[in-house]
């Protein structure tokens, strides 16, 4: 028996690296001789590195750069387990989870550490280069990470400005030609599991700076500052690029990065051909993939999502197992065999992130002792 164990992060409570380490338990608890592949998945944001460091069978490099509120931090890149690509995650150089509640205001935040770990990996020779969006603390649209690689900003007067969000509202001239030279001659891949653009209703101020520590008066400042960051960018670059799907990744860096050459592209999928997911399903008996919760909302773009359709295209049963599930009209049977929750009686939220490691094996032992019983496989 063939079994590819891919779920994603239970979020705040349980790592995709751990999770897929639980139900594989499972199924040797259950199926002793089972060939089991765990591939931890992600779609971008935190996690995505050691996600995709495991699954290539990869390594982890430290690195010091600028933390999102412009403090030394220590962080890390990951490297391919075949040597020729490098993993570098926002969530780990300017994450949300690395500024304290209290201090989160994106006038405060930059991606320049982002920019510092880019450059590191161009020093260690690398030219292949996959990038996850998520996680981020800023909506500085880039500029911290293009200061980093080289670009410079000026205000009204000639001065150089600094990196930060409340530096947006002082640029009136940008000059990209000291830019980093080498990243004319690399490949940037970005994982993002966002479309929206820059700017507007639906861009990067309005639709994520609040989750980042933003006023209603700030979202409003920002996506004007960010409108003319863009403009004086575009005009530079002769490239229209700020409405297009997943330009307002990250508080503007997809813009950024598309700025540089970058190609932004579906997390999931991302991350998926990098470990070689479609050639172990192809291959298993059965796919079990999992997330903290799961609704219709599944059913675009998520990690899960992409599991099941690579399922269904190679015809095998593929089973959802997450930690609530709200799916009233069985939309998610749509693309998945079965879907579980782990909750097994009335419990608190609270009780349910403790206990989640537990809850989630003994899920797989039934899900696993179901397939046993029925005879489906030994």
């Amino acid at each position: 028996m063939y079994v590819t164990v891919c779920p994603d992060s239970f979020k705040g409570s349980l790592s995709s690296k751990n999770a897929a380490k639980t139900i594989a338990k499972a199924c040797h608890d259950v199926f002793p001789n089972a060939h089991v592949t765990q591939m931890p998945m992600a779609d971008g944001g935190e996690g995505t590195i050691d996600a995709l460091i495991y699954s290539t069978d990869g390594k982890r490099y430290e690195k010091s750069v600028t933390g999102p509120i412009g403090q030394p931090i220590e962080s890390y890149f990951g490297v391919h387990g075949d040597g020729g690509t490098a993993f570098i995650e926002v969530g780990n150089t300017a994450g949300l989870i690395q500024v304290p509640e209290d201090d989160r205001n994106p006038y405060h935040t930059t991606s320049y550490g982002l920019g510092e770990m880019i450059q590191h990996v161009l020093d260690e020779g690398f030219n292949q280069i996959i990038v996850g969006l998520g996680g981020s603390a800023t909506n500085d649209g880039g500029l911290g990470m293009l200061t980093a690689l080289g670009a410079k900003f000026y205000d009204k007067n000639g001065q150089q400005v600094d990196y930060f969000g409340k530096d947006l509202f002082n640029i009136h001239n940008v000059d990209l030609s000291m830019l980093d030279p080498r990243l004319k001659d690399i490949s940037i891949q970005v994982a993002s599991d966002v479309d929206n653009p820059l700017c507007g209703e639906r861009g990067a101020s309005a639709i994520f700076g609040p989750q980042k520590g933003a006023t209603n008066e700030q979202v409003q400042r920002l996506d004007q500052a960010l409108d003319n960051y863009a403009a004086l960018i575009e005009q530079e670059t002769g490239n229209e690029i700020r409405n297009v799907p997943g330009a307002g990744a990250a508080g503007g860096l997809g813009f950024a990065l598309m700025t540089v050459g970058s190609t932004l592209t579906s997390g999931a999928e991302l991350v998926g051909q990098t470990m070689q997911l479609e050639e172990s399903i192809a291959k298993s008996h059965l796919i079990i993939t999992g997330e903290g919760q799961s609704d219709e909302q599944t059913l675009f773009g998520k990690a899960p999502s992409y599991v099941a359709q690579l399922a269904q295209k190679h015809h095998k049963p593929v089973v959802l197992i997450s930690g609530s599930v709200d799916d009233p009209d069985l939309k998610l049977l749509d693309q998945f065999t079965a879907t579980f929750s782990i909750m097994n009686m009335p419990m608190s939220l609270t009780d349910a992130m403790d206990q989640v490691e537990q809850l989630l094996y003994e899920q797989s032992i039934q899900v696993f002792n179901f397939y046993k019983t029925i005879g489906k496989f030994t």
